[in-house]
């Protein structure tokens, strides 16, 4: 009798696991589901007129403001929209969580980057959509000085002046020398990915240095590096998902926002349950799309991960300046830069180290995987006047935890796990006030700023006193964290993470230790009452089949 039973049991095991498998996996499968494929975009829009046949425009302009009055003639009423826009102004009205009301932007934040505009406005409103913003009194209110052409030229020639590379260029925004304004003004049109590329590619000093997923590729890429905007598939332009209104322009960059007020989400096209599984589609509940869809950054140019501002100002022997690069494996970084704290475990064998003078220290990456943070859209902000309380500066650190999601109901910003680009450095801070500094970089020789006589003690003097802040006269180095959420560079479907990846030993989300994540955690209790669960619906499928044969032999 016990052979017997050992022989069904043999017989009937595969068979069980077979059937129990495509229980589950049909069980799993949506019968409608939503179908990606059927989404249309947005038709291109041509633009209506050919600008090339205004007489207005027809003739040579002396200065870039007088292109703007001369657009502003007919489009009347929009130097009102682009007056209340961030780009234009640079600050907004914002809430903090637990802080309230904050007057936070560009103008007044802290990155680890180029550390501050303060009193470099002259070569940080390169970016900036306008002409002559110098200084902290820039008059906002003069129209003329709006650049219209920053966003709409269609020449690919339009470019802003670098006062750095060029010391006798005007700087603050002004067109570089040799633009062609009549040229450029009869042949605009609605913004395209070279238009906000401009500014949002090469931040930070130099392409794709800052958010590690925009980047000059982008102009012309393959599917393979962005699956929306690849031109051999859907060939989509910024545009298409920062749909503009009125010139304000959606989307958060969380460097410079503090809530999703004004933000757009990936459902807008794709809805919140795009896939044929349904454990998939639950999964949207507390994790980002982008976690999934963009296994890897900076997948064309490298991105800086480190920048140490403590090692600039080396110079050659007899003042040059000091430039070089060397590629080198991953665990020979902490030689190269001084109290390294951390450097994420990358996709790739080797990195990049390099110096200059004016910069320091950086280590550059590709391919690289993403970190990962709870984030409920809200983001605090640590400002200059913010006293420093660890060891190490969370400069905009992501608002949001697991415990979030515990109580929906009660929870007003439920969190999500979003992949997340973290850039750690080191930079000046006051020793004696506890409070970060923001230096004055940019100027002519013997004009006190760093990048031209290399000493702090007067580049922070000046920077700090144009703030209107005092400096103690003694600074050190600590070290900063910004956090860069990933939107862009998305994967193909067929590249996106696989369960794997997060459930098992090795899962990417190492670091979040506040939920239990199946096939990474281990709980003795939870995983024995797990296999005796999946031993008894096993032995119960078997027992019922055996019971149905016997049964069938007797009648």
């Amino acid at each position: 009798m016990k052979k017997f039973w050992e022989i069904l049991l043999i017989i009937l095991l595969p068979e069980v696991i077979i059937f129990t498998i495509i229980g589950i996996w049909k069980h799993d499968r949506l019968r409608h589901p939503f179908d990606n494929s059927s989404i249309k975009l947005s038709e291109k829009v041509i633009m209506p007129v050919d600008h090339s046949k205004f007489a207005e425009l027809q003739k040579d302009f002396k200065t870039p403001q007088e292109v703007t009055k001369a657009c502003l003639k007919c489009h009347n009423n929009i130097d009102k929209q682009l007056m209340i826009n961030e780009h234009w102004l640079w600050i907004k009205d914002d809430t903090i969580p637990g802080r309230g009301h904050v007057r936070l932007g560009k103008r007044n934040i802290i990155n680890n980057f180029c550390i501050a505009s303060g009193a470099n406005e002259k070569l940080c409103t390169m970016c900036h959509a306008g002409y002559g913003y110098r200084d902290k009194n820039w008059d906002s209110t003069k129209t003329e000085n709006m650049d219209c052409l920053i966003c709409h030229d269609h020449t690919g020639t339009y470019r802003k002046a670098n006062p750095c590379a060029d010391t006798s260029a005007k700087g603050f925004g002004y067109p570089a020398k040799g633009v062609n304004l009549r040229n450029v003004a009869m042949h605009i049109g609605l913004p395209e990915r070279h238009n906000c590329g401009a500014c949002h590619y090469t931040g930070g000093g130099g392409n794709n240095v800052k958010h590690g997923d925009l980047e000059l590729a982008l102009n012309h890429t393959t599917k393979l590096v962005d699956v929306h905007m690849g031109v051999d598939g859907q060939n989509m332009s910024c545009t298409d998902c920062h749909k503009t209104r009125n010139h304000n322009i959606p989307g958060n960059l969380a460097m410079v926002s503090a809530s999703p007020s004004n933000s757009f989400s990936c459902t807008e096209c794709h809805t919140s349950a795009p896939h044929k599984s349904k454990i998939l589609n639950e999964h949207f509940q507390q994790v980002a799309c982008q976690t999934c869809h963009i296994p890897v950054y900076a997948k064309v140019q490298p991105t800086n991960i480190y920048w140490s501002w403590k090692d600039a100002g080396k110079l050659r022997p007899g003042g040059g300046l000091l430039h070089f690069e060397k590629e080198i494996p991953v665990d020979s970084i902490t030689r190269y830069v001084h109290n390294m704290a951390y450097i994420h475990d990358l996709t790739t064998d080797s990195v990049v180290y390099e110096y200059d003078s004016r910069h320091g220290a950086a280590i550059l990456a590709k391919d690289v995987k993403p970190e990962y943070r709870w984030w409920n859209g809200y983001t605090d902000h640590h400002f200059i006047t913010d006293p420093i309380k660890s060891d190490t500066v969370d400069l905009n650190p992501l608002m949001g935890s697991y415990a979030d999601n515990l109580h929906p109901m009660d929870s007003k910003h439920p969190s999500k796990i979003y992949p997340v680009k973290v850039m750690r450095g080191n930079q000046i801070y006051d020793t004696k006030y506890d409070r970060l500094i923001d230096p004055k970089l940019v100027g002519k020789k013997g004009e006190g700023g760093f990048w031209r006589d290399f000493n702090w003690d007067t580049s922070a003097t000046l920077g700090m006193a144009y703030r209107g802040l005092k400096f103690s006269g003694h600074y050190g180095f600590i070290q900063t964290r910004s956090y860069w959420p990933l939107n862009h560079e998305v994967a193909p479907a067929s590249q996106a993470l696989s369960c794997e990846a997060c459930h098992s030993r090795h899962s990417r989300l190492s670091n979040l230790k506040d939920f239990y994540l199946p096939g990474r955690d281990v709980n003795k209790v939870v995983d024995l009452i797990g296999w005796l669960m999946v031993i008894g619906a096993l032995l119960g499928v078997a027992i019922h089949g055996a019971l149905r044969i016997f049964s069938n032999k007797n009648s």
